[in-house]
This record gives C-alpha cells, structure tokens and sequence, in this order.
C-alpha cells in the first residue's frame, strides 16, 4: 500500500510538472509569434515606405526625363473629312524658310512638292532659281554650280553634321521633314516646345547656352526662342503673332510629313460607300435568298412521302424534290412557289 501511494504521489508530482511546464512553453511561444508578428509588420511597413519613395523618385525623374505632356490642340486638320489649311501650309513654309531653315534641313522635300499645295508652279520655278545647287561633273570632268530647279531638294543649312554641331553648341539640329512622325504627339508637341519658353521656375539651374523649356526632355534645350510677335511679315496680311506662327509652321511640317494625307481620307471615303452597298447587297441575298436553302424544308402530310428541298433555279422559282407521283411533284411545286 504505501509503495503504491508512493508511485501516485511520484506520478501526480510528474503530472504537475509537465502542466507547469507546457503552460511556460505556451507562453512562451505566445511571446515569441508576438514578436515575430510585430517584426513582420515592422518589416512590411519599412517595405512599402521605401517603395513609396524610389517610386517617388522613378516618377520624378521620368518627368525630368521625358518632359512636360504636350495639351491637345484643335488642329482644323486633324477630323475624319477634314482636309489642310494650304493657306497656312503657304505661310508655315515662309516661317520656316525665314526662321527654321537657317539651322534645320528637310532633306525629303523637293520644290516641286510644294506646286499646287501652297504655290502655282511659276511661284515655284523662281523660289527653286534662287538658290544655288552644286552638279556635275560636266562634259571636262568638273562639278559646277547652276540655278535651282523643281526636282532639287531644299538646301541644306550646313555641309555635314559635324559643321552643324560646331555651329550649334555641340546640339545638332534635327531633320524637319518628318519631324511630326517623329515625336510622340508629334504636332502638339511640336508646337508646345516652340510656344513654351519660359523663365525657369525658383531652384532650377540652368547651364549657361541652355534655355528652359519645359516640354523638352530635361527641361533645358539649347534652341533659343525662335518664334516672337512680329517675327515675319505675311504675304496675306495675317498678324504673325508666336501662336499664329506655331500654328502655321506645324501646319507646314505636318504636310511635309504626310503629303498623301487628303488622298488616302478620300479614298476610304469612297471605299467606306462601296462596302456600304456591297454590304447591303449581301444581307438582301441572305434574306430574301440564302435564307430559303438554309431554313425552309417541306414536309409532306402523305404519311409515305416525306419531301425536303434540294437545290433551287435561281430566277425560276423551280424546286427539284424527291417524289413517288407527277400528281405529288405537282402538288409541291405549287406549294414551294407560293411560299417563295
């Protein structure tokens, strides 16, 4: 008796122990994923702080890189049926015959691009006699220089692209002929950067032979305000305001830039109205034609005949059917004629 109230003491003793010490482990681990809780969030909070900020920084530094978003102008030739203004493509070319041509080229544009556009051919013929081309060589082997003609590419403003960068800062100045293509946004854009100059805003450096402009990548471009009230003086009277300018000269460029565009907006005119009466025709056939070969099959109420439709004479009304009898042919012949 004693011994065994020796081994249930030693077994309840046993029994408090282990209880006491799961409940300190419980504890324990309660502490421990606590803690672990916290340093997660902890973690995740320190996560998404430095993501917000090199976000922050990604986004500003895309802005600096890529510039200012160019708005959207209501240009008259940008609608489905619109067509250009060829008075103020006539009045972009002098822009940039008296204001761009003397750093930027159009090498693409040919004299004779411009009859009919902006100028009678006459017009043409002198403006191209102006200028001096280099040819040859000549019957002695010599290149010599003659007066321009209507096939002649407009000038070049500088030998090669070093001379233009020595000319310009170390900047060369792009190729105007497809320059509205060229851009993202091409014609907004182009006319936001050449309206766009300002003062740079307070804590803006900008380095010396640099102008500000916040449509340019970076913000600095080393062409200087070109456009100023007053700068040319039109043939036709207009007022050479900077908008009237941007305006005129981006009209010009976007010619230069799609030549074909009134032509290709007449053609899918035209081919818009053909596919409109080829489309009428076809659903005529298919519902007043097709229809019929597809849905309409006859059943005879002769519970030993039973008679569908085959093929049917286009223009004649005539179904060939299966049948026992000419009294039966007959019969559906009639029937098939009046339900066509």
């Amino acid at each position: 008796m004693a011994a065994a109230r020796g081994i249930n003491q030693l077994l309840k003793r046993t029994l408090h122990n282990q209880s006491a010490g799961s409940s300190l482990l419980s504890s324990v681990r309660g502490k421990h994923e606590e803690s672990s809780a916290g340093l997660r969030a902890l973690a995740l909070l320190g996560v998404g702080a430095s993501g917000l900020f090199s976000f922050a920084t990604i986004a500003s530094a895309d802005e600096a890189e890529h510039g200012l978003a160019a708005p959207d102008y209501p240009w008259p030739h940008a609608g489905i049926m619109s067509s250009y203004d060829h008075a103020s493509i006539r009045r972009g070319h002098q822009v940039y015959t008296q204001v761009c041509a003397s750093c930027h080229s159009m090498s693409l544009i040919s004299y004779r691009d411009l009859v009919g556009v902006a100028y009678t051919e006459e017009e043409t013929k002198a403006m191209a006699a102006e200028i001096e081309v280099v040819d040859g060589p000549n019957d002695e082997g010599e290149m010599f220089t003659r007066p321009g003609k209507l096939s002649d590419r407009f000038p070049q403003p500088y030998a090669n692209e070093q001379a233009a960068r020595f000319a310009n800062g170390g900047a060369y100045p792009p190729d105007l002929s497809l320059i509205t293509k060229a851009r993202h946004n091409g014609q907004n854009y182009v006319f936001a950067l050449l309206t766009g100059y300002h003062d740079p805003p307070a804590g803006v450096q900008i380095r010396e032979g640099l102008h500000y402009n916040p449509y340019f990548p970076g913000g600095a471009i080393a062409m200087p305000k070109m456009l100023n009230d007053g700068a040319v003086e039109y043939e036709d009277g207009t007022p050479a305001t900077e908008a009237q300018m941007g305006k005129d000269v981006v009209s010009f460029l976007s010619w230069a830039a799609e030549p074909e565009m009134e032509e290709r907006k007449l053609m899918g005119v035209k081919w818009i109205f053909l596919l409109s009466l080829a489309l009428l025709q076809a659903a005529y056939y298919r519902r007043m034609k097709w229809s019929v070969l597809k849905s309409l099959i006859l059943w005879c109420m002769d519970m030993d005949i039973s008679i569908a439709v085959e093929k049917h004479i286009l223009g004649q009304g005539i179904w060939a059917c299966h049948y026992k009898t000419p009294e039966v042919l007959l019969s559906y012949v009639l029937t098939a004629w009046i339900v066509h």
